[in-house]
């Protein structure tokens, strides 16, 4: 699989894509979109070569169908999403808020709807694999300690295993610490877009999953708060509050 997030498979700077479907015509239309974004792409027609690939090969960004025969996308979704923190952008025909959703749930960073612009799919591919790219910073609150060079995050010397999309929410949140985020504030800052299906409830969902493994840990549900009507913050904790907490 991927080694540590943000750090690029191809070590000459260029991204690495597998694109995963079962129409070859629509393989052939992706692989060149990314291509002429700098891509290296790597392709497979079925979820069992895809994670075959993935265990042999390091790669930046996984671009998958939903529906495809045998293993359909969002199972091959969760499977990479359980060993790996790679980024994944679906493709989908489904375009109803629950299906986002499902998708997001499954573990997936973004989602295009069919029919699409394959400029689109790869300009949104190339945001992703950027976004990774973040400067060397630290940042604490309480005892939460989240590293973006690594793109790790720690609370109470406990690792957080966050997916990819958790993590960016994460990271935004801390260093925006006291102030009130929109959930058009995050669709944009986060997903890098302002016009997802059920935008609202793909931001929901997902602080929801974050709040969840925030508070399994030692002093963790005072980290992320919903203010009703207003939006989410993460307020400034300090480290002895924390310590209490636990």
């Amino acid at each position: 699989m991927t080694g540590p997030a943000g750090q690029w498979a191809d070590q000459g700077g260029g991204p690495t894509a597998l694109v995963v479907d079962d129409e070859p015509q629509m393989t052939i239309i992706i692989e060149f979109a990314l291509q002429t974004q700098g891509f290296t792409v790597l392709t497979a027609q079925d979820g069992a070569t895809a994670l075959h690939l993935l265990r042999s090969r390091p790669v930046d960004l996984v671009v998958l169908d939903v529906l495809m025969p045998a293993m359909d996308g969002l199972t091959l979704c969760q499977r990479i999403r359980a060993r790996s923190e790679v980024p994944i952008m679906l493709l989908t025909a489904l375009t109803q808020p629950d299906d986002v959703i499902s998708g997001l749930e499954h573990g997936a960073d973004d989602y295009v709807t069919k029919p699409f612009h394959p400029r689109e799919v790869a300009l949104r591919a190339q945001a992703l694999v950027r976004r990774r790219r973040v400067p060397g910073s630290t940042i604490r609150v309480g005892q939460l300690v989240i590293d973006l060079t690594s793109q790790s995050a720690v609370l109470a010397d406990r690792q957080l295993n966050l997916p990819y999309t958790e993590f960016k929410l994460l990271a935004h949140l801390a260093a925006r610490r006291g102030v009130p985020q929109s959930w058009q504030d995050l669709l944009r800052e986060v997903w890098g877009t302002t016009d997802l299906i059920g935008g609202r409830d793909v931001v929901k969902s997902t602080v929801y999953r974050l709040r969840s493994r925030l508070a399994g840990l030692p002093g963790g549900a005072g980290y992320l708060r919903t203010l009703r009507g207003v939006g989410y913050l993460m307020p400034d904790v300090a480290p002895e509050a924390a310590d209490r907490s636990g």
